[in-house]
């Protein structure tokens, strides 16, 4: 197979891989805007919707691995197919609840679990694409173009979009819902032959190990660099004190900044105005700082940022700090990723990724429940204690970070010779 190399352009594969996902955004978008704002109708106790976020993120404790081992096994181009058919028809589902008046919190949180399980198919699929398409030294700019073109169409299209016509008839945005992701499954299917992922077959490897062998497969990886689990713990610990402080955020938008329903979508815009900065300057940031340090400094930005939103809880402190932190999310999340990317080989990427995500965005809930209760006694709270935790580890583990290589640096685990030709 012949190596990719960099250059100006990313290729058309990316380009099919990054319409597809625009597609799929939008899709999210609504439903990332919508159901937080179907919650709010069914009930005003933070507790309860915090059980949104929590079940949002449960899928990736319990299905993770599983999503990663079927990433590795089938074609990718039919698993991001497969994952979009599924939301597709919860969408749908979601606009005959509405319509029939039987929409309950329960089964919110049913469709919300089902979607995330598939979610977690999806997001796999995709990140295990990006390096067999393009070159390593590329990562951080195509990371920033999926991550940019997600804040673009999930916040300035997907969320005013939604948060209007919400207040007409939540059929309309569910409807424009299942239409995206059936968009989606269409070009994701027409992506190219290098994209199903299996090319990284080793030469001379014995055959697949039976799938239920295969759940320790991205812990074994993870372990074996002193480097990758403390990443990960990191990372875990930080995500659980974000999804802590977060826990009751519409509530905090729509009470004590008094943001009315109608608008908070448009209220959302300042986190991605932050969010689409920061994936413009990632690579020139690495560039000028390396990765190791530039991730570093994103951790306490972020940090600081949920500090300063608890202990103001005004509605333009909150906006900016808002964008900040998302700002400073991004970043970070471009980086890791791309360093991930780098090292992980591309037969292990999905089973690696799902790994990764099962103890991340696993942790999630139990941090989204525990802020929904310390919401009970004060909504502004959980930001304060979320980033009191999150500035106190990115000072600790700060040399550690900084210590971390760029992408291109990482030599290739497997070498130039242990891929078989497409």
């Amino acid at each position: 197979m012949m190596r990719r190399r960099s250059s100006g352009s990313l290729g058309p594969a990316f380009t099919n891989l990054f319409t597809a996902s625009l597609a799929s955004n939008l899709g999210d978008g609504i439903a990332r805007t919508a159901l937080p704002l179907l919650a709010a109708r069914l009930t005003n106790d933070p507790l309860l919707i915090s059980g949104i976020a929590a079940m949002a993120m449960l899928p990736w404790l319990l299905c993770a691995i599983s999503a990663g081992i079927l990433v590795d096994r089938i074609d990718r181009r039919i698993a991001l197919g497969m994952a979009n058919t599924v939301r597709m028809l919860l969408a749908v589902t979601l606009c005959l609840l509405s319509i029939t008046g039987t929409l309950s919190i329960v089964w919110l949180y049913v469709v919300i679990f089902i979607y995330g399980a598939f979610e977690t198919v999806y997001d796999g699929a995709t990140r295990a694409v990006v390096p067999s398409i393009v070159g390593r030294s590329d990562l951080p700019r195509a990371n920033s173009r999926i991550e940019a073109g997600e804040l673009v169409v999930q916040n300035f299209l997907a969320g005013p979009f939604t948060s209007l016509l919400f207040a007409v008839s939540v059929i309309i945005p569910l409807g424009v819902n299942a239409l995206a992701f059936l968009v989606a499954v269409v070009l994701a299917l027409l992506l190219p032959k290098i994209a199903s992922g299996r090319q990284h077959v080793l030469i001379g490897a014995k055959p697949e190990s039976a799938w239920y062998r295969q759940f320790v497969d991205g812990y074994r990886f993870i372990v074996k660099s002193r480097m990758l689990v403390t990443l990960w713990l990191l990372s875990t610990v930080v995500g659980l004190a974000f999804s802590f402080a977060t826990a009751s955020f519409v509530l905090f938008v729509l009470g004590p900044l008094g943001v009315p329903e109608l608008w908070f979508g448009l209220f959302m815009l300042s986190g991605a105005v932050g969010g689409i900065v920061a994936s413009v300057f990632t690579a020139p940031l690495k560039n000028r700082l390396n990765a190791g340090p530039t991730m570093a400094l994103m951790i306490v930005l972020s940090g600081l940022s949920f500090l300063a939103v608890g202990l103001w809880p005004n509605l333009w402190v909150t906006v900016v700090f808002f964008a900040v932190s998302s700002g400073a999310v991004t970043v970070w999340n471009i980086l890791v990723m791309s360093l991930r990317q780098s090292i992980i080989p591309g037969h292990l990427l999905g089973r690696v990724h799902g790994t990764w995500r099962t103890l991340l965005w696993g942790a999630m809930p139990v941090g989204s429940v525990l802020g929904g209760l310390v919401g009970r006694i004060d909504l502004a709270l959980p930001f304060t204690m979320g980033g009191v935790v999150a500035t106190g580890l990115g000072i600790v583990f700060y040399r550690f970070v900084s210590s971390l290589p760029n992408p291109e640096d990482v030599p290739d685990p497997l070498g130039p010779d242990a891929l078989v030709p497409l």
